[in-house]
């Protein structure tokens, strides 16, 4: 009888650990100020690696209900540069794919209605799904038709029997943070028929495990993925990917275009080149998974000591982004506001809240401009540049930012 978790894809005993971030709070379940005396539930964040499919993968799931809840508070549209790329997103599949008014346009975890306003002001025809009330309530004032609810096979059977016929389903960000990765898949496959195309982007493991990106780590997300596990479980389930992207964002991601396995997409060129990547660095074979823990350990201790040092010194601390990652490195770091005064935070759900676990108070961004801290923490190091700039004041009267992954870097 093992005592190993099993793959939530293929059922294989996991006995292969990726790293154990120890005990943690759910990363966006921020807590009010006046409940800051109380205690908040915490669960163990250790990755595992499925030998058989090669999915790295969480092996204790938060119920989905207690994540992602009617004051979920990431809204996608606090970002300029993501709502930059999705614009992008937007025109250029519309082109390639010939979409016009007379097609229609799913997106799964559709969120505030970022993306799929793009489609609406093209006179596109659109259906956001969405879990989340308080996100998809600004979706439809935003004029995004939207359903709150989980998608998977049960939702999609019952939208194909009501006769929609989606040319394109996309989502951003979602296949890792779906518990039964089975069957939302199948829930796609089931929606998709004849030539259409589902895209979906998610950070790439390749890059988290090169450049240590450990805080993309959290309960939210359930899986961690690679191309080669991402092609395993769409082929059990019917679709073939035709195509991949590598893009920049989230530090590193990856969109793949797939299609019902008869449709007639030829392979595109960034297929090959993700597949022999994923080779070259032995993501089939526990060797390229060996030696990652070693590496988180060394960025939790260049923080910690920058951090000792710059409170020995006398000096102001503040954190930029109420972000997921931050409240991972936070967390695993054993941060508190002893080390780290405040954090600000450009969405106002956020704001006057404790960050999970640390209990670090968040306010508004122009908390920086009172308190002219010596440093900047930005948590969200993948938007460092749009921070940096939109903070051209405060770097001009001295402060400077500081990241902590994959090292301490400090830009003046």
């Amino acid at each position: 009888m093992t005592s190993n978790p099993t793959c939530r894809h293929c059922g294989a005993d996991m006995p292969l650990t990726f790293v154990d971030l120890g005990l943690s709070a759910v990363a966006n379940s921020y807590v009010p100020m006046d409940k800051a005396g109380e205690p908040e539930p915490k669960y163990t964040l250790h990755t595992r690696v499925c030998e058989s499919c090669w999915l790295v993968q969480v092996d204790e799931d938060v119920p989905p209900e207690k994540i992602f809840t009617g004051d979920y508070a990431y809204f996608s549209s606090f970002s300029d540069s993501w709502l930059g790329h999705m614009k992008v997103y937007a025109d250029m599949v519309s082109k390639r794919f010939g979409l016009g008014r007379e097609s229609f346009v799913v997106e799964i975890a559709s969120n505030d209605g970022y993306l799929l306003k793009n489609f609406v002001a093209a006179g596109i025809p659109v259906l956001g799904i969405e879990p989340s009330g308080s996100v998809a309530a600004a979706a439809e004032k935003a004029g995004v038709p939207t359903l709150v609810e989980f998608f998977g096979e049960k939702l999609a059977k019952r939208l194909y029997d009501e006769g929609k016929r989606p040319d394109l389903i996309c989502s951003a960000n979602v296949l890792a943070h779906v518990p039964d990765i089975n069957d939302f898949v199948a829930g796609v496959a089931t929606l998709l028929t004849g030539e259409a195309v589902y895209t979906v982007e998610f950070p790439h493991l390749l890059r988290l495990i090169e450049d240590v990106q450990f805080d993309t780590i959290y309960h939210e997300h359930y899986s961690y993925l690679s191309l080669l596990a991402v092609e395993k479980v769409f082929q059990s389930k019917g679709l073939r990917v035709f195509d991949v992207e590598v893009l920049p964002t989230h530090g590193g991601s990856l969109r793949v275009y797939a299609c019902r396995k008869e449709a007639g997409h030829a392979e595109g060129p960034g297929l090959a080149k993700v597949r022999a990547d994923e080779t070259t660095a032995k993501l089939d074979s526990r060797k390229g998974y060996e030696g990652f823990s070693e590496r988180v350990q060394a960025v939790r201790t260049g923080l910690l000591e920058f951090l000792e040092r710059a409170k020995a010194q006398g000096k102001l601390v503040a954190a930029y982004g109420a972000a997921a990652k931050g409240n991972t490195l936070l967390n695993y770091c054993a941060i508190g506001p002893d080390l780290v005064a405040f954090c600000v935070d450009k969405n106002p759900a956020k704001q006057n809240t404790l960050l999970p676990g640390s209990r670090i108070p968040v306010f508004g961004v122009e908390e920086l401009r009172k308190r002219q801290p010596d440093f900047v923490l930005i948590l969200p190091w993948n938007l460092k540049a749009e921070i940096i700039t939109q903070l051209a004041d405060l770097r001009a009267g001295g402060t400077r930012f500081v990241t902590a992954v994959p090292a301490i870097k400090v830009t003046a």
